[in-house]
C-alpha cells in the first residue's frame, strides 16, 4: 500500500510561502536540489491543488527548458512524466501528465493506495495537505525547515487544534542551512 507523504519547504518560524506570497528565501543548495531530484523516484503520484499545479508548469514551458542547466534538466525530464492528480473547483483541464480529480479527497487517496506498485503519494500544498490532514490521511511529514524567519504567511501545518503524535524517522542538514525533518505518524 502506498504511504501518503508531505513534503515541503517552511520558514524557521513555520511558513511555506510569506506574506508578500514570495519562496525565494527557500531556493535549494545543490545538494538539496540533488535530494529533491533523488525523490522523485520514490514517487508514484504527486497530489496538488490547483495553485500549486500553475506554479509547477513553469517546469513543463518549452520557452523555460532552454536556461536550465543539467540538474533542472533532469529534475523536469523526471517531474514531467511524474504521474499528478490535480485537486481543483476551477480548472476544467489540465496538461503533461496530470489528470483532474474527479472525486472528494478521501475516495481519491483510498483509490491511489490500492494501485499495484511502489511509491508515495506525495501532496504538494500547505491547503490539500491541511484538508488530507484533518482526514488522517497522512502517513509522513517531511519538513524542510529554511534558514529564514518571515514573520507571517500560508503555514506548514494547519493551526486546527488537531494533536498528532509523530515519531522522527530521519534528520539531514543541507549545505546552505536547510535541514530535512521525516516524520512518520504513530497510528
Amino acid at each position: 500500500m502506498h504511504r501518503v507523504t508531505y513534503q515541503m519547504g517552511m520558514s524557521v518560524d513555520g511558513y511555506v510561502i510569506d506574506g508578500d506570497g514570495r519562496f525565494d528565501w527557500s531556493v535549494p543548495s545543490p545538494d538539496q536540489f540533488r535530494f529533491h531530484i533523488d525523490e522523485l523516484g520514490s514517487i508514484a503520484v504527486h497530489l496538488m491543488g490547483r495553485r500549486l499545479y500553475e506554479t509547477m508548469n513553469y517546469w513543463e514551458d518549452p520557452a523555460n527548458a532552454d536556461s536550465f542547466d543539467e540538474a533542472e534538466r533532469e529534475w523536469a525530464d523526471l517531474w514531467n512524466a511524474l504521474p499528478k492528480l490535480v485537486f481543483s473547483r476551477t480548472l476544467t483541464e489540465v496538461g503533461g501528465a496530470a489528470t483532474l480529480a474527479t472525486e472528494d479527497l478521501a475516495t481519491e487517496i483510498a483509490r491511489l493506495k490500492d494501485l499495484p506498485g511502489d511509491g508515495d503519494l506525495a501532496v504538494g500544498g500547505a491547503d490539500l495537505a491541511h484538508q488530507i490532514a484533518a482526514l488522517d490521511l497522512i502517513d509522513e511529514y517531511q519538513v524542510l525547515v529554511n534558514p529564514a524567519v518571515v514573520g507571517g504567511g500560508v503555514p506548514f501545518f494547519a493551526h486546527d487544534g488537531r494533536h498528532e503524535r509523530l515519531t522522527l524517522v530521519e534528520h539531514r542538514a543541507f549545505d546552505g542551512g536547510t535541514v530535512l525533518l521525516r516524520y512518520r505518524v504513530e497510528r
